[in-house]
């Protein structure tokens, strides 16, 4: 009689598509790429409504995810108008009023937020909302954060002059928040760092070792997770988008095994990795596949995911494959992210 074997754990990475009635829009939503401006006139106009709707939301984007099948969920970032800006709005020295326009990622034109002065925590902001989703379910809810080098990536630097040392105020800043969380009981915190796969060289400088700051403090029972897909297409369907060279991760994976995280998120369906070549370089390190795109609305089929799936079982322990999205599903709008997820999950099962 074969073995029986458990289904693959599932989590999500982030960002799940959000409700109607939610005051705070997406960035991508707009094509003038100035989505920092409209988030104050937003919140204004939701007054004092805004917490009841997040509150709402989160537990409505959380029960999609358990119906679905997922084990690790998120509260979809209901909150965030960008992943990267909402943080920043509760650090010093950002200016959000004066903006300035900058390539991010390398491709993609946007008008962002100013760093004016030096870059510190003001008051904890995460543990509040980690404690309103997670009183909507039994499941262990992943507070994402985004990573120091990618924010550096996300805003204009008119104060540093020095990529290392913003890097590392950001590391502190951000592992004051980790460590509010810990206290707070939540178990399983993401940092988001895409632009590893964009600056290589950063990364491997001074990036992963900031990595170890921001988790500083945190204990075992805390599940240390750095996500880093190849970069967000500007609209559904965008297969022309340019990805982050598919040798990145190849050149970054055994510095990643070597720091203190316990998983590691990789993009695969939009574009496959050699399995057989990366997975090896993760000797310690549990990796999170990434196994449908987020960016696309043809539908995976289970037996592609699970075949797949397959695949990677071949050069990685089963104990350290976890089965996800690419990145996280706000594309998609929530019919097709929950056929997704659906996909996922019964794959991720019947491997």
């Amino acid at each position: 009689m074969e073995p029986h074997l458990s289904p693959l754990p599932t989590t999500v990475i982030g960002a799940f598509p959000k409700p109607d009635y939610v005051p705070v829009s997406d960035w991508f939503d707009l094509s003038d790429f100035d989505y920092a401006a409209r988030w104050s006139d937003e919140m204004a106009a939701a007054g004092e409504d805004a917490e009841a709707l997040f509150t709402r939301a989160a537990a409505e984007v959380i029960a999609d995810q358990v119906d679905a099948g997922v084990d690790v969920v998120t509260d979809g970032e209901v909150r965030r108008e960008n992943y990267v800006h909402y943080h920043c709005r509760h650090l010093t020295g950002f200016d959000f009023e004066h903006r300035a326009e900058e390539t991010m990622r390398g491709v993609l034109p946007a008008v962002l937020p100013v760093i004016v002065g030096p870059v510190a925590a003001k008051g904890s902001f995460l543990p509040h909302d980690w404690r309103v989703a997670q009183a909507s379910t039994d499941h262990p809810v992943k507070v994402t954060i985004p990573g120091p080098l990618t924010i550096t990536d996300t805003v204009v630097d008119h104060h540093y002059g020095d990529r290392a040392a913003l890097v590392a105020d950001l590391a502190v800043a951000i592992n004051i928040e980790v460590r509010a969380l810990v206290e707070a009981g939540c178990t399983h915190i993401q940092v988001d760092e895409p632009v590893f796969a964009r600056r290589v060289d950063d990364a491997l400088s001074f990036g992963i070792d900031a990595l170890a700051a921001c988790f500083d403090g945190a204990p075992d029972t805390v599940t240390r997770t750095v996500h880093c897909c190849c970069g967000y297409p500007r609209h559904l369907d965008d297969d022309d988008y340019e990805k982050a060279p598919p040798s990145a991760y190849l050149e970054i994976a055994e510095a990643v095994d070597a720091a203190r995280i316990d998983r590691f998120s990789i993009e695969d369906a939009h574009r496959p990795n050699d399995l057989a070549d990366l997975l090896p370089r993760f000797r310690y390190t549990t990796v999170i596949l990434g196994c449908v795109a987020i960016a696309r609305s043809r539908v995976e089929t289970v037996d592609e995911v699970a075949t797949r799936l397959a695949e990677a079982l071949r050069h990685i322990d089963r104990e350290r494959l976890v089965v996800a999205p690419d990145c996280g599903l706000g594309y998609l709008g929530r019919d097709l992210a929950l056929t997704k997820l659906r996909v996922l999950t019964e794959a991720a099962a019947g491997v």
